[in-house]
């Protein structure tokens, strides 16, 4: 009697059989294809590393062997699905490289590069090929010589291939992969950091900066008129238009102050700091922060700067009605939720700056959701990892 074997989507080991049944001809049919798949496997390989090699001296090899890893990640795919389809093995697909989050060329190079999908791929294509030599030609033997133990000798050799793709083409382990994130996301973090110094930079040159000069300017002017003796309301008058240059210029002080860090965030916490960001919003904003302790102070400024950007976005493009500010821990993630009654339509690639919210969250472990459909309400969520406060609050 046949012994049933697995559905193709068991990943356990069949059990043995003493006849022919659909899963020994799948294993036999996967031994037969492996010389073919094997030769093509190891032609890529040959010449991947042949003519990278040779074109190492030029500016074009390094991109070339790039490009060789990913298209064997590609290789290592379809590898994976002929095991799903003719021996019943289920690997997970590698997590792709995060390579939009790398930042310029020589980033996603260097990651491609270092890519060990790729590179175990191009191992398993070397092995195949003396590998899908012997299991041919066993099979091949075997159908017209040992038909009556072709089953077993079939599984052996389909239980060896099922452990190669196992540990060959699975996926990189969780170390790996973060540490492939944690350098994407390294990458824009410093980008970002690049971006506000320069945003600044812009804002004191533009805004505070040339207020002092001209403030400067003016009252060089009445300095002298003052020691030439002309006392006049003329002076008066430049003497009142400094001053109010004096004070745009320290509310735009402050303001820039705003949005470094807020005095406010240091001093009382996100509850005071968030109601303070709502406060200046086109809309009413309801705000509810159910936190009974502060988290660390950078998730705080995150957290902070994240409702401010989107309360922004209420105002400027949102045309809602009202809108509201949620906040509260849950276990070790700080949740933020931030909702409107708006149009909705908001993306996360429609340029109002959600993509950069949702990587500057995912590069310090968080997440950010948007539900916007046409029509509205929109709701944005966003997660922080909870990290306990280490030192106390600054005192302003």
């Amino acid at each position: 009697m046949t012994a049933p074997g697995p559905s193709a989507d068991d990943d356990r080991l069949p059990p043995a059989r003493f006849a022919y049944d659909k899963h020994t001809w799948k294993e036999i049919a996967h031994l037969l294809a492996n010389l073919p798949v094997a030769i093509l496997g190891f032609t890529y390989v040959f010449a991947v590393l042949l003519v990278s090699g040779i074109l190492t001296l030029t500016v074009v090899g390094i991109p070339l062997l790039a490009a060789s890893l990913l298209g064997a990640r590609l290789l290592g795919k379809l590898e994976r699905r002929r095991a799903r389809a003719l021996l019943g093995v289920r690997v997970e697909e590698p997590s792709p490289l995060p390579l939009r989050k790398s930042g310029g060329l020589v980033p996603r190079l260097w990651m491609a590069l270092k890519d060990p999908v790729g590179w175990r791929t191009l191992l398993y294509d070397v092995i195949r090929l003396p590998w899908g030599i012997v299991t041919f030609v066993t099979t091949v033997t075997s159908l017209f010589v040992l038909w009556p133990v072709l089953p077993f000798i079939a599984r052996g050799l389909a239980n060896a291939d099922r452990a190669m793709v196992r540990g060959l083409l699975s996926p990189s382990d969780e170390l790996e992969r973060r540490i492939a994130e944690l350098e994407s996301d390294r990458g824009v973090v410093v980008d970002t950091a690049a971006a506000d110094l320069r945003r600044i930079e812009r804002d004191l040159h533009d805004g505070a900066q040339a207020r002092l000069v001209n403030l400067a300017m003016g009252l060089g002017l009445a300095k002298e008129k003052l020691l030439e003796g002309q006392a006049d309301e003329h002076v008066a008058a430049m003497v009142e238009e400094a001053h109010g240059e004096v004070k745009l210029a320290l509310q735009e002080l402050r303001d820039l102050a705003r949005g470094i860090h807020p005095a406010v965030l240091t001093d009382r916490g996100l509850d005071a700091a968030l109601s303070s960001v709502a406060s200046r919003c086109t809309v009413p904003v309801k705000v509810t922060a159910d936190l009974t302790e502060r988290p660390a102070a950078a998730i705080e400024g995150i957290a902070y700067f994240t409702v401010s950007e989107l309360l922004q976005n209420v105002s400027k493009h949102s045309g809602a009605r009202s809108a509201s500010v949620e906040v509260w821990r849950s276990a070790d993630r700080l949740l933020i939720q931030v909702r409107d009654d708006g149009r909705g339509g908001a993306r996360l690639d429609g340029g109002t700056g959600m993509r950069g919210l949702a990587d500057r969250l995912g590069a310090v472990d968080g997440l950010f959701v948007v539900d916007s459909p046409p029509g509205g309400p929109t709701t944005v969520t966003a997660e922080l990892p909870w990290r306990d406060r280490t030192e106390p609050p600054g005192q302003g």
